[in-house]
């Protein structure tokens, strides 16, 4: 990916964001032919010349300070996630390519781990949204990973290019976002990576909706939260899921998913694990 052209396009969105009236300033009523701030109320707000945001929105953040960079992600109201991402693409603080191809394994701990959550489902999801390991009540929840070629295991595939998922999925657009909120983090910390470069080129020729949450250029990086399934075999679930980050390698993260003890969802789990303890499912 071009790191020039991700450093504009953000800046430019997240530009188009604000109004006047959003960080202090007066508007009078002046015609704008594009939303958002003009360039030079940017550049006022964050104490830099036009011409210098001029310069750093077409992409040259030559020799820019992380100051610069601060007072710019004020400016422009970026929460932390957002002005991290900023800082990696404007500092070109990536991992090297050879990091980014680099194949990441399961750890047979991690596997076994996973394996003695006998009702809680859980997946190792690695950079990219790569689905590299699972346990067997996540395969029960979510469809067995294992009936697909290593290549196609990808969040970002199920959700965009699995019918399965929107039936899945009660919020299906909120996870969708989500999803692509994710990915461009990960296209700011590794813009080298040809093989992230290829997933996003075919959920763009794949799926209008990716095509047009991408250009939103959104970033985020969900931790924790609740979703609700709607599953085939046990109905709706209400389920709190965690991210885990695991210190050795921090862009591989351990997911699971519970419920509220003593709640609909609880049970619908339990009958869920007495159903896929009766199918032929494999985690490997």
């Amino acid at each position: 990916m071009d790191q020039r052209s991700e450093l504009s396009e953000f800046l430019r969105s997240r530009r188009a964001r604000l109004k006047p009236e959003d960080v202090g300033l007066p508007d009078h009523g002046r015609h704008r032919r594009v939303p958002g701030l003009r360039r030079e109320e940017l550049a006022q707000l964050a104490g830099v010349s036009v011409a210098y945001y001029t310069r750093l929105e077409q992409g040259n953040a030559q020799n820019v300070s992380v100051e610069v960079l601060d007072a710019i992600g004020r400016a422009l109201r970026l929460n932390d996630i957002e002005q991290d991402h900023l800082t990696h693409l404007a500092k070109g603080k990536a991992k090297k390519k050879r990091a980014a191809c680099r194949t990441q394994h399961v750890r047979p701990a991690l596997q076994q781990l996973m394996d003695a959550m006998d009702n809680v489902p859980a997946q190792l999801i690695g950079r990219r949204l790569d689905i590299l390991g699972w346990n067997r009540m996540a395969a029960a929840l979510f469809g067995d990973m294992a009936q697909l070629p290593p290549q196609e295991r990808n969040m970002a595939r199920h959700v965009f290019l699995d019918p399965a998922s929107r039936s899945l999925y009660v919020d299906w657009h909120g996870k969708a976002v989500d999803v692509v909120s994710i990915l461009r983090l990960c296209a700011g910390c590794y813009p080298d990576d040809p093989q992230l470069t290829a997933l996003v080129g075919e959920l763009s020729v794949k799926s209008e909706e990716f095509r047009s949450m991408w250009a939103a250029h959104t970033v985020a990086d969900k931790g924790h939260g609740v979703k609700r399934l709607r599953h085939p075999v046990v109905g709706e679930l209400t389920l709190a899921y965690e991210t885990l980050k695991l210190p050795d390698e921090h862009d591989l993260s351990l997911v699971t998913f519970h419920a509220e003890p003593g709640s609909a969802s609880e049970e619908s789990l339990r009958l869920l694990g007495s159903w896929s303890a009766d199918q032929p499912v494999r985690v490997a």
